[in-house]
Order: C-alpha cells, then sequence, then structure tokens
C-alpha cells in the first residue's frame, strides 16, 4: 500500500517539475521510500529516527519568528510549507492542495500547516507581500491575508499593488493596524538571495527579522525551488519534497501515514 502511494506521489511529481530538478528528487524519493519502508515494517522505527537537517523545527517559534500557521499544533501531521508569495507554481500549490487540506484535514485536526516565508530575488514584491502577511499574523488576521495574495497572486504581482487586496480581505478596521505595524518598513524588503548569502533586516521594521528567521531556516533544510514542503508524522520530519502536487495524491500519502 505504501509502496503504491509513493510511486504515485512520485509520478506526479516529476511529471510536473522541471528535469534539472531530476537529481534532487531522486534523493528525496530515495530517502522517503526507506523512511516508509521503516515505518511499514518497524513500528518502533519512526521514533529512533532523526533527522539533523531538520532539527531546528519545533512545535514554538524562535523568538525572532512571527507565528502563521493552520490548524492544531497537536495535529499528528504537520506540513512545514516554505513559499514566495509571487511565485506560480506556490500560487497552484494553495489554490489546488492546500485549500482542499485547510477544508478538510486541517478542520478535522488531522494536519497542522506552518508558513514560512521564502520570498525570491527573481521577484519584485514578494519580499513586500512576506510583509503585509507577517504584520497581519501580528493581529491574528494572517489566514485571511495569505488567502487573498494567492487568491489574487496574478493581479497584485503585475502592479504592485498589494495593500488593495490585503484591504478587501480585512477591513479598514484592520487594515489601518497592519499599515501601522509596517509604517517603520521604508528600507527594501528581505529576501532569499541565489548565492545563499542571508539577507539583511531592517531593524525599523516589526517584521523583518520573521521574514529573516523563516529564508535561514529555507536555507538549511535547504530550499532549492518554492515551494519546499516538509510533512512530519508524530514528530518524525520526512526529507524535503518540492513542486506542486495534487491533494488527491497528498491525501492518500496523508492516510498512509495516519493507517500506522
Amino acid at each position: 500500500m505504501l509502496r503504491a502511494i509513493l510511486a504515485k506521489f512520485q509520478e506526479e511529481v516529476v511529471r510536473r517539475v522541471p528535469q534539472a530538478s531530476t537529481r534532487f528528487f531522486a534523493i528525496f524519493f530515495a530517502g522517503l521510500a526507506a523512511l516508509l519502508l521503516a515505518l511499514a515494517w518497524q513500528p518502533g522505527a519512526a521514533a529512533q529516527i532523526h533527522s539533523r537537517s531538520h532539527a531546528s523545527f519545533s512545535g514554538h517559534p524562535p523568538s525572532t519568528s512571527i507565528l502563521k500557521a493552520y490548524g492544531t499544533p497537536s495535529a499528528p501531521i504537520r506540513l512545514d510549507v516554505f513559499s514566495d508569495y509571487q511565485c506560480p507554481s506556490c500560487g497552484n500549490f494553495f489554490e489546488n492542495t492546500m485549500r482542499p487540506m485547510i477544508n478538510e484535514y486541517v478542520a478535522q485536526g488531522k494536519v497542522y500547516i506552518v508558513h514560512h516565508d521564502f520570498p525570491l530575488q527573481m521577484h519584485p514584491y514578494s519580499g513586500a507581500a512576506a510583509r503585509w502577511a507577517n504584520a497581519a499574523a501580528k493581529i491574528g488576521e494572517f489566514q485571511q491575508v495569505d488567502a487573498a495574495l494567492f487568491d489574487n497572486q496574478a493581479a497584485w504581482g503585475a502592479t504592485g499593488d498589494i495593500a488593495k487586496y490585503v484591504l478587501a480581505a480585512i477591513g479598514p478596521a484592520d487594515f489601518k493596524r497592519v499599515e501601522a505595524i509596517l509604517k517603520p518598513c521604508t528600507s527594501p524588503p528581505p529576501t532569499s538571495h541565489a548565492d545563499g548569502s542571508m539577507p539583511q533586516a531592517d531593524p525599523a521594521c516589526p517584521v523583518d527579522a520573521s521574514i529573516v528567521q523563516d529564508v535561514a531556516l529555507g536555507y538549511q533544510i535547504p530550499v532549492r525551488a518554492t515551494p519546499t514542503y516538509v510533512i512530519s508524522y508524530k514528530g518524525q520530519k520526512f526529507p524535503p519534497g518540492s513542486g506542486a502536487v495534487s491533494w488527491d495524491i497528498m491525501r492518500q500519502f496523508f492516510d498512509s501515514l495516519l493507517s500506522q
């Protein structure tokens, strides 16, 4: 059962990603296959397997980060997603995979999703969008703004008018609160760098440290493309995956974990 689901998962991801990513996914699926077999044939194996590369994930965000999440931390499956708001593949992943996941498995307490900002240097407005999302999270409106940014990605991505869609998502009163948080943010927003160097946070901007923290964690994974996601089951972390995968395939994979 697990092998069949893994084969479907691999077939769909490879079909959707560029040829240049083949080696990356070969490593991912080799590690995932080994871990799935351990879970299938050794009931206690999951508790004995540890991944140093993902050791910094925990149930609580670092003090400099702002929690941007869906669901309850006690859910058996955790999905950490590194995403760029201006990335078309990230938009597709949100609309076609994460949205039904949120409506079904997050609502049912099966999955906890944590968003991590990984704005790409190549996208002119992705850093600014991350600032809006983090500021909204500070007042408890992350989910509304997160959805609005992906729903209207093509529109604000063409003009840079992000504020228009944030306002529509949260209303005038909360929009003024978010605007006030971002008022000191006058320098260019931090983004990930292709050479792996760390972005600089504007010390006057209340949300930049959180974005930089997410990028640093993304480098550690490492994030090679967006979206990149790390699946954890009862605390055990699987090798990272990347690219658009349908909810139908991911749900089958989640069901195989939940059946253990």
